[in-house]
């Protein structure tokens, strides 16, 4: 990729981050309900392990952290960027995006990061502040898992663009969007383990999510901070997740290259 190119895709990002900025409103209104969503569930598990020790190989602190860094990795690339991109295949604005000379997966990649900056910052806000008047939160104590995990929150951001991705494009042969993506929020959810770790799952759909894409979103990057594997395990996970993105995004661009063919085909 050229400079030049890199610079196209740098300004495609910086307009995503002002564009949620314009819509500050919007953005403000999602992110409260994630709050309150993620409130709710913190209030359900302790009524889960109230008189309990440990549930499932968890104790009540682990589990506490477990939710923060799941809603701090589900919250990196939110309903924003999922939306921006069924939005343009269902409006028709698809069309102007195959007259620019740029990759139309790349640049909406670079939407994502775009908008991620600001989720992610707010939502490590958010963290930090709920954290302040929790007690007993597991955190790590050396700087090289915080930059494991760090690279697993980008590892996250990649596989989950790709499932969401290839998800959106499905637009190309729906007429609306809503069913689409609710039901991906439910598959990835339950297999990334958004829902309950994955260790609570009977062992054949443990070994199952364990092999799909999916586990790439929540598991790896809430083990890699809770410290429950090594650094060779970390640095394979990290791997797997290297791994998944570049095979989605293989994915979607074949299933882009399909679609845009079929729209030419049908004069759509």
């Amino acid at each position: 990729m050229s400079a030049i190119q890199i610079k196209k895709y740098r300004s495609i990002a910086n307009r995503s981050l002002q564009n949620v900025l314009a819509y500050r409103t919007s953005y403000v209104i999602n992110f409260l309900a994630n709050a309150v969503n993620l409130l709710a569930i913190y209030f359900l598990w302790q009524g889960i392990y109230s008189g309990r020790a440990e549930v499932g190989g968890y104790s009540w602190d682990q589990m506490k952290t477990y939710l923060l860094v799941t809603f701090l990795a589900n919250s990196v690339l939110s309903w924003y960027s999922e939306t921006s991109i069924s939005g343009k295949i269902l409006d028709g604005s698809v069309a102007v995006d195959l007259l620019k000379p740029i990759d139309f997966q790349t640049a909406r990649f670079s939407e994502t990061l775009g908008a991620s900056l600001l989720e992610g910052g707010m939502s490590a806000i958010l963290l930090i502040l709920f954290a302040s008047f929790l007690s007993g939160i597991t955190l790590p104590h050396s700087l090289f898992v915080y930059v494991l995990f760090a690279l697993s929150l980008l590892g996250a951001i990649l596989v989950k663009f790709g499932v969401v991705y290839l998800a959106a494009l499905l637009c190309f042969w729906s007429t609306g969007s809503m069913g689409i993506v609710w039901t991906r929020i439910a598959v990835t959810n339950l297999l990334s383990g958004a829902l309950v770790p994955l260790a609570f799952f009977p062992d054949w759909l443990e070994r199952l999510a364990l092999w799909l894409p999916f586990q790439s979103i929540i598991h790896t990057p809430t083990m890699i901070f809770l410290q429950q594997t090594g650094t060779m395990e970390s640095l394979k996970l990290i791997g797997l997740q290297a791994f998944w993105g570049i095979a989605l995004w293989i994915a979607g661009k074949g299933m882009w290259n399909w679609a845009v063919r079929q729209v030419t085909i049908h004069g759509g």
